[in-house]
């Protein structure tokens, strides 16, 4: 969906002898109008999509001591899109993350450090089983470029949140499973003290990154 911009030589260098230079620019205007109308739809059919577990992925993001970015993953991921193909703007959003799926990929054995990250300290998952997205509102930015506010359930707790969207394709049929499929990549910046996850801010930081790659098939 996105636009290769070039420089095109000179317009007479496309009129065809007896062709009015008139019809020509109306024709190139009502291409380009076209084409701009076609940005703001995704070639799929209308319906319920789901996110395919083994193509979507949540890591998170966080600052420890301003030295590196450490990174993890949630491994239980669920999100349903109610997807308006002919304006997207009218689609809805709803994902659910298990927080004591998170995965660390922590190399040393001094302690279960995915058991800390989910326990009270953080996560709190005894207790909050379930991280939520409910879309509220979608906003078109660009051809392929979106922002989706809806809100945020953490720690049990709950704010409004902005995630901002890149479409990325949509394969109808996909090669493989020879069923359409959409793509996304999604990003948000959240500060977790505003969700009562106040262990250790400071040192490490209060903000946590949030990026999203999912790919969404047909509801079986």
């Amino acid at each position: 969906m996105q636009k290769i911009r070039s420089v095109p030589p000179a317009p007479e260098a496309f009129c065809p002898r007896g062709v009015s230079m008139r019809f020509l620019l109306t024709t190139v205007a009502a291409l380009c109008l076209a084409g701009s109308v076609h940005a703001q739809s995704i070639d799929v059919p209308a319906g319920t999509y789901v996110a395919d577990p083994l193509h979507t992925n949540v890591l998170w993001k966080v600052k420890h001591f301003g030295l590196s970015t450490y990174i993890g993953r949630f491994s239980t991921i669920s999100a349903t899109l109610e997807l308006n193909s002919e304006d997207p703007a009218q689609s809805s959003l709803t994902a659910t993350i298990d927080p004591a799926s998170v995965d660390t990929n922590y190399p040393a054995d001094d302690k279960d450090f995915d058991a800390e990250i989910a326990s009270d300290m953080f996560l709190n998952a005894a207790k909050f089983p379930e991280i939520t997205f409910v879309s509220k509102s979608i906003e078109l930015t660009g051809e392929n470029t979106g922002t989706v506010t809806g809100d945020l359930t953490l720690n049990g707790q709950t704010r409004e949140e902005t995630l901002d969207v890149t479409f990325n394709t949509a394969l109808n049929p996909h090669p493989m499973s020879q069923k359409p499929v959409v793509g996304f990549s999604g990003a948000m910046t959240v500060d977790r003290t505003e969700y009562g996850i106040e262990a250790l801010a400071g040192p490490v930081a209060a903000e946590v990154l949030l990026e999203i790659e999912a790919e969404f098939v047909p509801q079986s």
